[in-house]
């Protein structure tokens, strides 16, 4: 492979990647409740 290919596959990954885990990270920080019912007019 091309260093170009190997620099973007290594920007792909991390983005993937670092996606994952700040969504994990998000999750395991949440503390408040969910809400029960949410009323809104569309």
């Amino acid at each position: 492979m091309s260093a170009a290919a190997v620099v973007m596959m290594l920007i792909a990954m991390a983005v993937l990647w670092g996606g994952l885990a700040v969504a994990i990270w998000n999750i395991s920080r949440f503390r408040g409740e969910e809400p029960g019912s949410v009323q809104r007019d569309l």
